[in-house]
């Protein structure tokens, strides 16, 4: 059913707190549910097959960033460019920003898939697998990349949906496959023995029931019906909203070079090192999986907060965009708090959950813990401040927040600290990071919310 054209958008009228909640939990689930499938995979394969296991997930990780990356590209800008053309009356041009994206996230799922299995053993060792690690990291991937163009649909999708209106759809398309991966894995992985390669199907048979279910809800739109005029690619659609989701996708990017670099250090520092080639690269994989699971947190409030700051500042009501980045701003830290207070005072009893190892093992995954994540409870001030710029037009800004932690931060840092430090240096270039990211984030987006108060003050 069309809704009343009459009727006030609940975006711009309905009290902001309330809102950011709506959208908010189901786009928390959503990003869990994505972190999910990684840790429900590393969880059973730690205990199936130990470290080099864990080894072999965390090699194959980057694939995983480079789908969200397209997911986020696509998805989210898509989202935003629809919001923001919904606060400004714009309703027949939003369809065609949501039809474009939905097209450009199944393609590009199969190009990514497609190249990942002419190229998967160069790209692996490219990615820091050792030679104990490769044909464990060979068999999962070998298998997961065919469900590439239907992780991507589902992830950018979700998004879609949520800007549609559907939070609790969104999340619900997410949390299907989620929970058919975690049914799945323990029955394929052990139960049939099969191993790595059952893992890997159980992953692919959730992704493609969730995507399933977004393209179900794609053809009854509450904005209106799509046509095959609205699917019709078209540069002026899907170029802005590449524009707008540039931002999120440089960031995932930039986190996947920052994970080939890493990998590629720990290997080589760690073989230098009394701990070895696999324990660190096993060890790094397990406790950034667990710590994007509250990065993920933080992010999806931030993409909860996407519509809502989208619709207001395209109706030019500035006083509720600024009040949701307050309310995200406010809910990031206390995340972000508590994850600190876990990594520092649990991490023995964190990495427990995906298996044993040796005494070495875990002593450096404590180190790793308590010294890499030591800022994490400012890591909800890029992100969110990166997601802020983009969903109020200004992709720029957006995306260079992106690449500040990574790329310009990060990346240079693992670099130059283990040359003196060894395998340490890697672990205190994080917190290093997250401080000036963090930093420079707090005052752009400072900038901007005064400059928003002038605005509002003198209409």
């Amino acid at each position: 059913m069309q809704p009343n054209e009459k009727q006030p958008n609940p975006l711009g009228t309905a009290p902001v707190g309330a809102l950011l909640r709506k959208f908010a939990v189901p786009s928390i689930v959503a990003m869990l549910v994505g972190a999910l499938y990684n840790i429900v995979d590393q969880i059973f394969i730690g205990h199936a097959i130990g470290e080099l296991g864990n080894a072999a997930t965390n090699v194959a990780f980057p694939l995983s960033t480079s789908c969200t990356a397209l997911a986020l590209l696509f998805g989210i800008g898509a989202a935003s460019a629809f919001n923001l053309s919904m606060g400004r009356g714009e309703k027949k041009k939003a369809l065609h920003y949501l039809a474009n994206a939905a097209v450009l996230l199944f393609l590009s799922g199969v190009v990514l898939g497609a190249l990942t299995l002419v190229f998967l053993r160069p790209l692996l060792v490219f990615f820091g697998a050792p030679a104990g690690v490769l044909p464990l990291a060979m068999e999962y991937v070998g298998v997961t990349a065919w469900g590439f163009p239907f992780l991507i649909f589902t992830t950018g999708g979700a998004h879609l949906i949520r800007a549609d209106g559907s939070p609790r759809m969104s999340m619900l398309c997410n949390l299907s496959g989620a929970i058919i991966n975690t049914l799945l894995d323990p029955l394929l992985i052990f139960g049939f023995r099969m191993g790595m390669r059952g893992a890997a199907i159980a992953t692919v048979a959730g992704q493609v029931v969730s995507a399933a279910l977004v393209l179900l809800y794609l053809f009854h739109l509450r904005a209106g019906k799509l046509t095959r005029g609205h699917l019709r690619l078209r540069r002026q659609y899907f170029g802005y909203a590449m524009s707008l989701g540039l931002a999120q996708f440089c960031n995932q990017m930039a986190m996947m070079v920052v994970q080939i670099v890493l990998n590629n250090s720990l290997r080589y520092y760690g073989a230098q090192s009394v701990y070895g080639e696999s324990i660190p690269l096993a060890c790094a994989g397990i406790i950034n999986k667990v710590g994007f699971i509250f990065f993920s947190l933080c992010v999806g409030i931030a993409q909860g907060m996407q519509p809502i700051a989208s619709f207001n500042y395209g109706a030019k009501q500035f006083d509720r965009v600024r009040k949701v980045i307050r309310l995200a701003m406010t809910a990031g830290l206390i995340i972000c708090a508590v994850a600190f207070a876990m990594f520092q005072l649990l991490p023995r009893q964190i990495i427990s959950l995906f298996g044993d190892g040796s005494a070495m093992y875990f002593a450096f995954a404590e180190r790793y813990f308590r010294i890499y994540l030591l800022a994490t409870f400012v890591n909800n001030v890029q992100p969110m401040s990166s997601t802020f710029f983009a969903a109020i037009g200004k992709p720029a800004k957006g995306t260079f927040l992106a690449l500040t932690r990574q790329i310009i931060f990060l990346l240079p840092l693992i670099v130059i600290f283990p040359l003196f430090l060894g395998v340490d240096g890697i672990m205190y270039a994080g917190p290093v990071a997250d401080f000036l990211a963090a930093a420079i984030a707090a005052v752009m987006l400072l900038r901007e919310l005064r400059k928003m108060g002038r605005q509002d003050g003198a209409a």
